[in-house]
């Protein structure tokens, strides 16, 4: 009985140990396998990486708004299974958070649209002074003001003579001794004919046998009177000027001339032109010369144009302004793009290029070779080809995400780690202040432009300073520029602007924050040539004051490398030379 209590036991315990083996290869690793799936399923939950394409050091695990600025989140896609390991994917929901825009590039006619200004003059060649061949006292004046018409022959004066007076009677004594000494009386005529008389006014005055104490002064041409220069009993001399007429049949029309335009510019281009003061007309024309030197104050040429000037339209010192369609060449084509796709660095210029393929979406940087500016769009020389396709708008949400996967971008061409903005190597220098900013025009509220007002205030009292070598209000000025630029509200601005502004204040704020700690005024200059560039990009893209504004340039600043700046009046006063050189420059643009 022990003995098949004792086997019955052993078999027993072995049957349950056999069933604890089973169960833990059947359940435990049913357990292990749903674990490691829970694992796997949560780690693709966690993937999606949302960031800000202006603050690229932000990064969370869900959608929402960039504490920074404001911007929405996109998502920063995992960069597995591209086709080329320089581009950049993004999903379509990402290129719609951005406003990525893109477009097929194609040759086209490289034509460019100037604007040019100008004014109506007389026709130079059609300008005579009228002038007196009798020395004398004016008696009568028939002609008493400018702007009358006067017609060839047409009695302007009287003039009273005592030389011709005293001819006339040598005439007189001449003609009694006529038929002894017939060249003696020749020899008086022609000393009356030295004072314009004509054949017949001697041969009246010898026939009359009397004096004529006054003369009239004939005019030699038809016209109008633009200038008067004497006065009822004025005393002139033989030859002086008494009037200049003007033939007004015909005017010129001359308009100024950039230099950053004289290629585009030729003899014989078609000018379509308006009149300030004749609403609604228009005129067209050809250029029929070009002044082959440049005005050395103004910095413009002159181009001419002819007009027939019927019914007196046109009048001398009207302002017009003329269109001119500019080609290049009439049989070359060419690549073109708009601005908007172009990021420059100040070295280079480059694109992003679409590329498609099975994984999605993604973009490639291009370095570009630039040609001409065509307005709106550049001339591509190299570094495209027709039909590939070009991102137009979001091109910095493109860099900015390119940047944050290491790939080549803007201002890291080898790719490599992104950069967040911190300063942990102790360099002083910031890349902020150097990043080139767009300048796309935008529609802003009334609100926003008048929370910039303050901005552009201080910026040309700081200008002003420096133009006038003034070290302490020229710092002062740069301060509060600084506080200006922090007192902005940033929620004014909406949709394409608030990046937009994002983008520019951030890139401003770095060459404004240490203004305060400079020790000269030659530290300041380095400066505002930073500063000028970007308050240009700020005036280009939000036209946020009611005057025009002039960008202007000078050649020999920044070491005869060339910088810019603003002013409100088109009168150079040079805020990189002061007074040594304050009229160096050049007016190359006008904001309106």
């Amino acid at each position: 009985m022990k003995n098949i209590n004792k086997t019955t036991v052993i078999i027993a315990i072995s049957t349950m140990a056999i069933g604890l083996l089973l169960g833990w290869i059947i359940f435990g690793r049913s357990n292990e396998n749903q674990t490691d799936e829970h694992n796997h399923t949560a780690m693709a939950d966690s993937e999606t990486i949302w960031t800000c394409s202006m603050h690229p050091q932000i990064r969370k695990s869900e959608s929402g708004d960039c504490p920074i600025c404001g911007m929405d989140l996109i998502p920063l896609e995992s960069t597995d299974g591209e086709l080329d390991p320089m581009a950049v994917s993004m999903s379509p929901t990402a290129m719609q958070l951005a406003q990525i825009q893109t477009m097929v590039v194609n040759k086209g006619k490289a034509d460019k649209s100037i604007r040019l200004n100008g004014k109506v003059q007389a026709d130079e060649r059609l300008l005579s002074t009228q002038s007196s061949h009798i020395p004398g006292r004016i008696e009568k004046l028939s002609v008493n003001f400018t702007g009358e018409f006067v017609s060839a022959g047409q009695v302007l004066a009287n003039v009273y003579s005592p030389e011709l007076v005293t001819a006339q009677e040598e005439l007189f004594e001449a003609k009694k001794i006529k038929e002894t000494q017939p060249a003696l009386f020749n020899a008086a005529k022609e000393k009356l004919k030295n004072w314009k008389l004509s054949d017949k006014q001697i041969d009246q005055i010898v026939k009359s046998n009397k004096t004529i104490e006054q003369f009239p002064i004939l005019a030699n041409v038809s016209g109008y009177v633009t200038k008067k220069m004497v006065n009822l009993g004025d005393y002139i001399k033989q030859g002086e000027a008494l009037y200049e007429i003007a033939d007004l049949s015909k005017v010129w029309v001359l308009f100024d001339v950039y230099e950053s335009d004289m290629t585009w510019i030729n003899k014989g281009d078609a000018v379509i032109y308006t009149v300030q003061s004749i609403p609604g007309k228009t005129f067209k024309g050809k250029i029929s010369y070009i002044d082959p030197v440049i005005d050395p104050k103004t910095r413009v040429a002159k181009a001419r144009l002819e007009a027939t000037n019927k019914g007196l339209m046109l009048k001398p010192e009207m302002f017009t302004t003329g269109t001119i369609e500019a080609k290049t060449n009439t049989n070359y084509t060419s690549l073109t793009v708009p601005k908007t796709a172009v990021m420059w660095t100040g070295k280079r210029s480059v694109v992003y290029v679409m590329q498609m393929s099975a994984q999605g979406i993604s973009f490639i940087m291009r370095e570009v070779t630039l040609g001409p500016e065509l307005g709106e769009s550049y001339v591509i020389e190299e570094g495209l080809q027709p039909g590939e396709e070009i991102a137009i708008n979001g091109t910095f949400s493109i860099d900015a995400a390119a940047q944050l996967a290491g790939k080549p971008s803007m201002m890291n061409p080898e790719g490599g780690v992104a950069m967040t903005g911190h300063n942990h190597g102790g360099n002083t220098n910031s890349n902020m202040e150097t990043m080139p900013v767009s300048s796309k025009k935008t529609t802003l509220s009334e609100d926003a432009k008048k929370s910039l007002q303050p901005l552009f205030d201080n910026y040309f009292k700081l200008k002003d300073a420096l133009a006038s070598d003034d070290f302490e209000d020229a710092k002062a000025s740069g301060v509060a520029m600084n506080n200006s630029l922090g007192k902005i509200d940033m929620n004014l601005f909406k949709g394409d602007a608030h990046s937009l502004w994002m983008q520019q204040s951030t890139a401003l704020k770095p060459s404004l924050q240490h203004i305060e700690h400079l020790g000269d005024i030659k530290a300041i200059r380095g400066k505002f040539i930073s500063i000028s560039n970007l308050m240009i990009a700020i005036a280009e893209s939000f036209a946020p004051l009611s005057t025009a504004i002039y960008i202007q340039n000078c050649p020999m600043a920044d070491s005869n490398k060339g910088a810019d700046w603003l002013s409100l009046d088109k009168e150079i006063q040079n805020p990189y030379f002061g007074e040594s050189m304050l009229s160096c420059g050049e007016n190359t643009k006008t904001i309106k």
